[in-house]
């Protein structure tokens, strides 16, 4: 079998030799063209977008029999091997057929094939005169272990053009991740159009000033940072996503994280203990105390906003943030204070928790469902709500046991903003060192939960926070490679962290590598940090030391 046969990242749960012995492969040149059966005309149309591309082959439609790559939908494959998401591709000298339980089953095989023809078929148009590719004679069973397998893109902090989300989208289907996890609202920026609220956009878009490095660093861009998405931005970026079978879930980060909106519509602060009107869109850092007032009048906003969130987002998850949310505001506010007594709640913590159920229950009336931080738990949590746990297991474990359905992203294992590496050369150095190998021994279901409970983990997450990450280059060094090692632990069947094969996945990557390479992801190398990737005298925030387990 060919290296390409043998270095598919994610690993598939069964792959063997169709020609046991040896003998040439299927033979793609420019008299093959597609059989797309009922259903698969959008995988077909994405194969001629791409390998078709990369190649310089037509693909063109056939029928019967002849050079042809045969697409079929036959959703009995999901009992066979394992869920909706299942798929089979089989290749050998005479024919080479893609079987999905699904269309995403079936998009998932094709990008199987794309991997074993090699590096080149990343690329965008030809790069020599070849015309003949050849696919390896194997056989691939394969489904994925998680329903949710996501990214988190932070683009409140550092705003990413809509051209880099779509090729995000592009990396993401390449690597077999189906949720967008798409942080749009934060104390330094609010990135979506909101038609009712223009100053969201207007005002909170855009801040004066950019801090460089960590809080603590004495560096300063001294220039306007900003932007966002217009609602037809964001129906492009929704529909492109669906095309790759990847759901967009929003976060609008609610009643924490809230002084862009604050600054926008000063009405929403806690106008009793601080002139809200003084507020700008935050230039810093950390976690700022101004929070949304707990008033029918945001909840009123908030509604609004969320009305039109469902109108662009079809998920069935809306994410809530509700992390970090500082409550010295509420505990000097006359205005909380009434409202704590009027409810009959027992201290601030309630007040958040009574907020966010709020909104469980709003978006429950409409099909939808709440997903928030880990922090919702604080206070009691609302009886339909999901949970993102990141500081640690702890806050999954205590949802899953009580019946609440979760998504596990651990900081200590997947929080992609963190440092790779000790060295001096790593570029604005945060948290603790989160190593490939780290990453790809993370074990997302923690041993505590009993097996009814471990069906509560929808899946996992990681996460890409880019406080420190001005533009795409910087989110593909701290990305990359990890993100490949973090794709194989949420899809592929592997045995115990102690147990995984990490040199043969290194063995993988070596020809990975290339195939980022013809994407053009600037991914850190395993030998450290090229010149061009380092931030010399940028402060981080390094923590030393091994991170909690738990």
């Amino acid at each position: 079998m060919s290296e390409y046969g043998t270095s598919l990242v994610p690993a598939p749960n069964r792959l063997s030799d169709s020609l046991p012995g040896g003998g040439a492969g299927y033979v793609i040149d420019e008299e093959t063209g597609i059989e797309a059966r009922p259903g698969t005309e959008r995988v077909a149309r994405w194969l001629r977008s791409t390998v078709g591309a990369a190649t310089g082959l037509p693909l063109p439609p056939r029928t019967g029999d002849g050079n042809r790559i045969h697409l079929c939908i036959l959703p009995e494959l999901a009992e066979e091997l394992g869920g909706p998401e299942s798929y089979r591709l089989s290749a050998d000298g005479h024919r080479l057929a893609i079987d999905g339980a699904s269309e995403a089953g079936l998009f998932w095989g094709a990008q199987t094939l794309r991997q074993l023809l090699g590096p080149d078929a990343f690329r965008r148009a030809p790069v020599s005169g070849r015309r003949e590719w050849e696919v390896p004679a194997v056989t691939v069973h394969d489904s994925p272990r998680f329903r949710w397998r996501g990214l988190m893109l932070d683009v409140a902090r550092h705003f990413l053009p809509k051209e880099g989300v779509l090729r995000y989208l592009d990396l993401m289907a390449a690597h077999k991740l189906n949720v967008l996890h798409f942080h749009l609202t934060d104390d330094q920026g609010w990135r979506v159009e909101i038609e009712r609220y223009p100053k969201l956009t207007e005002i909170g878009s855009w801040r004066s000033r950019t801090k460089i490095g960590h809080r603590a660093s004495p560096l300063w861009e001294e220039k306007p940072h900003g932007g966002y998405y217009t609602q037809d931005d964001i129906r492009e970026i929704v529909a492109y996503a669906a095309e790759r079978h990847i759901t967009v879930v929003p976060e609008i980060d609610v009643p924490g994280h809230s002084q862009a909106a604050i600054a926008a519509y000063p009405e929403l602060g806690n106008t009793d203990v601080i002139d809200t009107t003084s507020l700008t869109v935050w230039d810093n850092w950390g976690i700022s105390p101004n929070v949304l007032a707990p008033t029918d009048n945001t909840l009123r906003f908030c509604e609004g906003v969320f009305e039109e969130i469902l109108e662009l987002f079809p998920s069935r998850f809306v994410h809530v943030g509700g992390d970090e949310c500082l409550k010295d505001q509420w505990r000097g506010s006359p205005a909380a204070q009434a409202r704590i007594e009027e409810l009959g709640l027992a201290d601030e913590d309630a007040l958040q928790a009574w907020f966010i159920g709020h909104f469980d229950r709003w978006l429950a009336a409409r099909g939808r469902r709440l997903i928030g931080w880990d922090e919702i738990l604080e206070g009691g949590l609302a009886e339909g709500a999901a949970v993102s746990s990141w500081r640690g297991y702890a806050g999954g474990i205590a949802a899953a046991r009580a019946g609440h359905d979760v998504v596990m992203c651990p900081e200590q294992y997947v929080y992609l903003d963190h440092r790779q590496d000790a060295g001096v050369d790593e570029p604005v150095p945060i948290g603790y060192v989160r190593t490939l190998e780290d990453v790809y021994r993370f074990e997302p279901v923690p041993p505590e939960l009993d097996e009814s409970e471990a069906r509560h983990v929808l899946g996992t997450q990681a996460n890409v926070w880019t406080e420190v990450m001005e533009d795409h280059a910087r989110v593909d060094y701290q990305a990359f490679p990890r993100l490949a090692a973090f794709a194989e632990v949420a899809w592929s069947a592997l045995p115990e962290p102690v147990e995984r094969d990490f040199p043969d996945f290194e063995r993988r990557m070596a020809v990975h590598y290339r195939r980022l390479d013809a994407l053009g992801v600037g991914y850190r190398p395993p030998s450290g940090p090229r010149p061009w990737q380092r931030r010399p005298g940028v402060l981080g925030r390094p923590v030393d030391g091994l991170p909690p387990q738990r």
